[in-house]
């Protein structure tokens, strides 16, 4: 087992050595899709791409007075959380946030420090295409579709979605199996990246899923959802692994990368990653179906000897884990409620 654990660590090192780029490069324009293709999609590798979505009106037109005007009543769903960490591992349990249903104007008070509340952080961030389905009077200020990544892919994209947040609202590290375009509007958004390789050094636990709610006092308690299956999900801060408990996460080569108003991050289909905002940050992301060609057969090749080596959990979790070797993407977790991340 020991040969197996050491041929998958020079797996992951080697695709460093071979293909993947030391930092996230910028391409200064849209591209030709063919040409996309092969230098992105194909190789499976991160890009930002500035002018892509620039001339967009809401660029200009999202200010909180015109979104106030033209969605203000709308009800949308926020997702609220003690401390901005939605859908994380938090001791031994995966919480999920609070959904509460909130005018579009209440959560613009929150943002701008107008309104008083209870505490707690607050992040639009529902998905399955809520720009269309929650805030369609937005749509006519972005493009439906980026026509050369439609192009490239054969297909237009599955959902798109909006997201606004607080500065603390933090998206805990996990993958999709999605090709992501993530457009930032206003503010600025930080993502740590991870390549599908480096998954024998990023520690996997299983969790009972449970959902913050607050309470009248405004404190937060912790509700299990007891008929709920255990989810596999990712304990690791990366911005501050407790490297003696994973000391495997030494030999991970993260990415970071800041997108910034008017760029647009293309995020390939089973990158790990972690987000940070600005406060007040607005992005909007196009979500594109992977291909479940050989590139995902090989990821899962390599989950299950991961899974076999028990090299990033314990023997317990990895006995768990064996029965669902197959981690659930965010939207298949939620399904019931129609929940996507980016």
């Amino acid at each position: 087992m020991e040969s197996v654990k050491k041929r998958v660590t020079e797996f992951s090192l080697e695709a460093h050595d071979l293909y993947l780029n030391q930092s996230v490069p910028y391409l200064e324009e849209s591209p030709d899709p063919l040409q996309f293709y092969r230098d992105w999609i194909g190789p499976n590798k991160p890009c930002i791409i500035r002018n892509a979505c620039s001339h967009w009106p809401a660029l200009t037109r999202w200010t909180p007075e015109y979104l106030r005007e033209t969605v203000g009543s709308k009800v949308v769903s926020v997702a609220v959380t003690p401390h901005g960490y939605a859908d994380a591992v938090n001791g031994d349990r995966f919480v999920m946030p609070e959904e509460r249903p909130m005018s579009f104007s209440s959560v613009l008070d929150v943002i701008e420090g107008k309104q008083q509340h209870r505490g707690g952080v607050f992040y639009i961030q529902k998905q399955c295409s809520n720009l269309l389905e929650e805030l369609p009077e937005l749509t006519d200020d972005v493009e439906p579709h980026v026509s050369w990544m439609s192009d490239a892919l054969g297909k237009l994209p599955d959902a798109v979605n909006f997201w606004l947040g607080e500065e603390s609202a933090v998206t805990s590290m996990h993958k999709d199996h999605y090709e992501n375009l993530y457009c930032v509007i206003s503010g600025e958004k930080t993502f740590l990246l991870l390549p599908p390789t480096d998954r024998p050094f990023i520690p996997y636990g299983v969790y009972q899923p449970a959902v913050y709610h607050q309470r009248e006092d405004g404190e937060f308690e912790v509700v299990d959802q007891s008929d709920s299956e255990k989810v596999p999900w990712i304990p690791l801060d990366p911005l501050d692994p407790d490297l003696d408990r994973y000391p495997e996460y030494r030999k991970a080569r993260p990415l970071r990368c800041s997108v910034k108003a008017g760029e647009m991050l293309y995020l390939p289909s089973l990158w790990f990653h972690h987000v940070q905002q600005s406060h007040g940050c607005i992005a909007v992301n196009f979500w594109y179906d992977m291909e479940y060609d050989i590139k995902y057969n090989y990821f899962q090749l390599l989950e299950g000897l991961c899974d076999v080596t028990g090299s990033t959990m314990t023997s317990q979790q990895h006995d768990v884990i064996g029965e669902t070797r197959t981690e659930r993407s965010k939207d298949d977790l939620k399904r019931g409620q129609k929940i996507k991340f980016p």
